[in-house]
């Protein structure tokens, strides 16, 4: 019986994203899954993550707790997903998976994928021009909307200009909005958005 792990050499990940490090076999019949381990060498050193026995999945390193996990009845298919990537989780990672044959020996396998992690390139918000001069009649219902494109999350805020070119902040969110103008609305308004 001949039996192969598939995985990546490579892989990149993004910042707070989740990824799946890939390793996978085809069962055979004769070859029993004893253990499988997932174990990294990076910056803070080296350990095992995660190892798989008869007794269940048991995580190792502190730092994975919560956020890894081996996916349950798929048989074969042994990678690791990992939640909420941090820069420091960049390093090479070993699927180790031993299997016991029918005449008791055991065979052994192992791939490595190195990950790196990048953080995405963030854009800050630009906002898409209103109209300048609307006029409304008295009593009128009316919305004003910020609209701006850029890495999320945005937050708005909105302000009105007085005469004195001073601001006073109105609301916060994307809208403003006036059920019922009254004359007294007039005025010069405008929006800030925000991003991290």
């Amino acid at each position: 019986a001949f039996l192969d792990l598939s995985g990546l050499s490579e892989l990149q990940g993004v910042w707070k994203d989740s990824i799946t490090l890939p390793c996978a076999y085809v069962p055979v019949e004769d070859l029993v899954e004893q253990t499988l381990t997932w174990a990294v060498v990076h910056d803070k050193g080296s350990g095992t993550i995660i190892r798989r026995d008869g007794f269940g999945d048991h995580v190792l390193l502190s730092e994975y707790r919560d956020r890894v996990s081996i996916p349950k009845d798929a048989p074969g298919n042994v990678s690791l997903l990992i939640l909420s990537l941090e820069i420091s989780d960049r390093g090479t990672y070993t699927c180790q998976v031993t299997w016991r044959d029918s005449n008791n020996s055991l065979i052994a396998k192992e791939i490595t994928t190195k990950l790196e992690v990048v953080k995405v390139a963030a854009t800050k918000p630009i906002i898409r021009a209103g109209r300048l001069g609307l006029t409304l009649p008295a009593g009128a219902s009316t919305t004003l909307t910020c609209e701006a494109s850029g890495s999320p999350p945005i937050s708005y805020r909105w302000f009105r200009t007085s005469p004195e070119g001073k601001a006073a902040f109105l609301s916060s969110g994307a809208e403003l909005a006036w059920p019922s103008l009254r004359p007294s609305d007039s005025g010069m308004y405008f929006c800030e958005a925000e991003n991290r």
